[in-house]
């Protein structure tokens, strides 16, 4: 699934800009505690969040996830916004909850971390 098919789904804010918007995000991972994400994560997947500080980047680095979305319309501060341009992970934005969100992109056909 292609980050601008995320973004229709989740009717989402981009707030930084992807270099590719084609690019192909293989499955997903929702969490909000880091130490999962860093265990459960798969190549070439998104992160969906409620947590919008800069070491949401640094584990998203680390894991090798392509995208963040943060869920409940957060927005992450000046800081955080900065690092994931430095470090081309792409942040979006969406008005729902985390249940929600996975759930539409999971009906939309991306699998989740653990079921590739």
């Amino acid at each position: 699934m292609t980050l601008n098919e995320i973004a229709v789904i989740l009717e989402a804010n981009v707030i930084t800009e992807p270099e590719d918007t084609e690019v192909i995000i293989q499955s997903a991972c929702s969490a909000d505690m880091m130490s999962s994400v860093l265990y459960y994560h798969t190549p070439d997947s998104m992160l969906i969040t409620g947590l919008t500080q800069t070491h949401v980047i640094r584990t998203a680095e680390i894991a090798g996830i392509k995208t963040i979305v943060f869920v409940l319309d957060k927005k992450p501060d000046a800081d955080t916004i900065e690092l994931a341009r430095q470090k081309k992970i792409p942040l979006l934005s969406t008005r729902f909850c985390m249940y929600i969100a996975s759930g539409k992109l999971y009906k939309a056909g991306l699998p989740g971390c653990l079921n590739r």
